[in-house]
């Protein structure tokens, strides 16, 4: 067990954090990031506890052992959170809650809760309450498990059916209004796709890894003032400027949300007509942390949610961003073998590197000015 030292800043909730090392990789994730999940969250953490297995405890995930070891420190310290940095099954979750006497958080509800957090757009908060529902549709039976035993006598519905039956007809209503809703924005961002497409005005989508500056380099490109913070997830609404060159083509840049490691599916649907910017792109900037040690794997999970989306032939122009952290790194472009850019360092925080990115897509799109994608829906 980790013990964190407390700090003047103020915290909703206390959280003890669960991370658990598997042999398999399926179960991988990062112990670091994980705490910078729960920091964004805005709970401060009490303590941590690790252990290793080679498979989830089927009851618990963890083994009883652990569970005894956590309960113990629940009941001597105090906490009002549990985070697992997992995702637990409905079994597993009302468990731990039960043996725990704790509220307890998956890694997914961990990610929704911050995405709740961060909305602002009307868009947005849609996106977030479907994804949110969505999620509790499939618990839901689970978390009344205890009054569905009651049946009542022959021909007769006990209270636990009914108020069962009662919620999940409410949440699968509230999911088709806001179905709804998002449709009519879906309608609204396709007919702005094809006023650009007719106009042959190209979109420049930019992804990444969340925090690796996305928004930084947005606002710097295009002078907007779209939030830009050192924390993960801290925009989630999607944002689009107009980005004039030193040429007749015009541009539009697109900020999307960040993605992360093993991002909900839940999350991936309900984002749907936010992620269609990114589908429907003529080319991506992938935007890297340079100084992260873990780029490569980043970009390797970037990359696998791009290939969810069916983003996957989109051509990228590799941004690596953050330069200005790294001692020595000065701003530069690389070309692959057929001489086309490929990779450029810059820092969207002070500017260096920016002209370079700027040639860039001069480079990439004079060349295209009748550019069509036949691919395309329009």
């Amino acid at each position: 067990m980790i013990k964190y030292s407390n700090n003047n800043q103020q915290y909703k909730y206390n959280a003890i954090l669960v991370h658990v090392i598997f042999q398999k990789s399926a179960y991988y994730q990062g112990q670091a990031e994980f705490v910078e999940l729960v920091c964004s969250a805005g709970a401060r953490i009490v303590a941590t506890f690790t252990g290793k297995r080679d498979t989830p405890h089927p009851k618990y995930f963890i083994g009883s052992g652990k569970a005894d070891e956590i309960r113990a420190w629940v009941d001597a310290k105090g906490a009002d959170l549990i985070v697992f940095n997992h995702d637990l099954t409905p079994t597993q979750g009302r468990n731990l809650e039960q043996f725990l006497r704790c509220q307890v958080l998956d890694r997914t509800e961990l990610i929704l809760n911050i995405f709740s957090q961060r909305a602002r757009s009307y868009e947005g908060k849609l996106q977030v309450e479907l994804a949110q529902l969505q999620h509790l549709s499939t618990r839901l039976v689970h978390g009344w498990s205890h009054l569905e035993r009651q049946k009542g006598g022959i021909g007769l519905r006990g209270p636990g059916e009914t108020q069962l039956e009662t919620d999940r007809r409410l949440i699968n209503n509230r999911i088709r209004q806001l179905h709804k809703q998002l449709d009519r924005v879906h309608k609204q961002r396709d007919q702005s796709r094809r006023s650009r497409y007719r106009a042959q005005i190209p979109t420049i989508s930019l992804v990444g890894y969340t925090n690796a500056g996305k928004s930084t380099l947005f606002n710097y490109l295009t002078g907007a003032q779209v939030l830009a913070d050192n924390k993960l997830f801290a925009t989630l609404d999607p944002t689009l400027r107009r980005l004039r060159l030193a040429t007749p083509q015009s541009l539009v840049v697109a900020d999307t949300v960040g993605f992360i490691r093993n991002l909900p599916h839940s999350l991936v649907k309900a984002f749907r007509s936010t992620l269609e910017e990114t589908q429907d792109a003529a080319l991506l900037l992938h935007v890297i942390d340079a100084f992260s040690e873990e780029r490569m794997d980043l970009i390797t999970q970037v990359n696998k949610v791009l290939n969810s989306i069916g983003a996957e032939k989109i051509p990228q122009l590799e941004i690596y961003n953050k330069i200005d952290q790294i001692e020595g790194c000065k701003p530069r472009l690389e070309r692959d073998s057929f001489g086309r850019i490929c990779r450029i360092w810059l820092s969207a925080f002070n500017g260096e590197g920016i002209d370079l990115l700027r040639q860039a897509l001069i480079e990439y799109f004079p060349a295209k000015e009748s550019f069509r994608r036949l691919e395309s829906i329009y």
